[in-house]
């Protein structure tokens, strides 16, 4: 269940299927311009997380790191507006991701998820949600999102009433 403040939510998932079904209800209601910033140890469900933003968003395609390639696209064919997820682990610092044009991405047509985002963070705009996900136990993690700036604490309420809707699990009854 999750518990929260208006710019925090804190939530415990038990599952994959649940860290998924948290990020499907988040992909939802992402627009044009959001940053998510997905932050934490290697393995502890950032991929899984944006795997399912990808699925509430309406992807085409199946969402995979892009751990060797360092942006993968992906649109949605409803209108074709573009997620673009960002893995910044081989990245040193905020010098790097403006070399390469990064913040290019989150004034563009899409929405931007970032994994590994402590790489580049004096590069990241101001507001943004980030997302730190930390082990409890072999399938269980901890998610403390954290929002900074309006557009942010309204994502984090509507996401409040998304979990209330389903019992705090993240999936549909």
């Amino acid at each position: 269940m999750p518990t929260s403040n208006n710019a925090r939510l804190e939530y415990t998932s038990h599952s994959l299927a649940r860290t998924q079904a948290l990020g499907q209800l988040l992909g939802a209601l992402l627009c044009p311009g959001d940053v998510v910033c997905l932050s934490g140890d290697l393995g502890a469900g950032k991929t899984a997380f944006a795997q399912g933003i990808g699925r509430g968003w309406g992807a085409r395609e199946r969402v995979t790191s892009p751990t060797f390639t360092l942006v993968h696209e992906h649109r949605r064919a409803a209108d074709g507006t573009v997620f673009y997820h960002v893995d910044c682990y081989r990245l040193d610092d905020a010098g790097d991701a403006w070399g390469i044009g990064l913040e290019d991405l989150w004034h563009d047509d899409g929405f931007v998820v970032i994994e590994w985002p402590e790489h580049i963070q004096a590069a990241l705009p101001d507001e943004r949600l980030w997302i730190a996900f930390t082990f409890l136990g072999a399938q269980q993690r901890h998610l403390a999102l954290q929002a900074s700036g309006a557009r942010y604490v309204g994502l984090l309420a509507a996401l409040r009433e998304q979990l209330s809707a389903t019992g705090g699990t993240g999936r549909q009854r």
